[in-house]
């Protein structure tokens, strides 16, 4: 990502997360361009042609304990990356999008990948992010959110987040309540965990 790509993205994000857009909730310019100058190497698009169909924000954190309960904007240090720190453990998945014209062709994974191949150079411990349960409003009536993701896993609900962050090889631990505003998740989120095969403990 450069300060180029800025204005792509933000209206990439716009078509990418309507329900949210709709709420306020999308990085702003001074945002992303606070992440590029942070973390520049975190921060990554997907192009096609001279179009910006992807993009992918992270940052390094270190979470004690490790899993512990938090909301995004806390993790994210208000949008900002205050919370990057070069010298912690975990690579942290801010965001992710892909352009709806462009979905199921594999970009999110390439994304995924790109973050994972980054967490290995930098020997990250883990990658962790708070996952959207998007089609949570659905069933909350009948279901808690652990229920539903049960029901995920089991192949009994379809959900379009969750189903491809466990096939990208993440493992769900617990659920996040008031992760971010989000009508569709109920502001609820998944805390999820990719670890590095690579990872060695130089403290132990």
């Amino acid at each position: 990502m450069d300060l180029e790509d800025i204005s792509k993205i933000i209206e990439l994000e716009k078509v990418a997360f309507p329900y949210m857009a709709a709420e306020g909730v999308y990085w702003k310019p001074k945002h992303l361009k606070e992440h590029i100058n942070k973390f520049p190497e975190g921060q990554i698009v997907a192009e096609y042609k001279d179009m910006i169909v992807g993009s992918s924000s992270s940052l390094i954190i270190t979470l004690n304990p490790e899993y512990k309960e938090h909301s995004w904007r806390e993790v994210c240090g208000d949008s900002m990356f205050k919370n990057h720190d070069p010298k912690g453990d975990t690579l942290y998945g801010a965001e992710v999008l892909t352009h709806p014209d462009f979905r199921r062709l594999g970009i999110a994974t390439k994304l995924y990948n790109a973050r994972k191949d980054l967490a290995i150079k930098l020997g990250l411990k883990r990658i962790i992010a708070g996952g959207r349960i998007f089609n949570y409003c659905e069933h909350a009536e009948s279901l808690t959110p652990i229920d539903y993701v049960k029901k995920v896993k089991r192949h009994e609900i379809r959900e379009p987040v969750l189903s491809f962050q466990l096939r990208n090889g993440f493992r769900f631990i617990k659920i996040l309540p008031n992760y971010i505003k989000d009508s569709r998740s109920l502001n609820y989120a998944t805390f999820i965990e990719w670890k590095n095969p690579n990872f060695v403990d130089n403290d132990h």
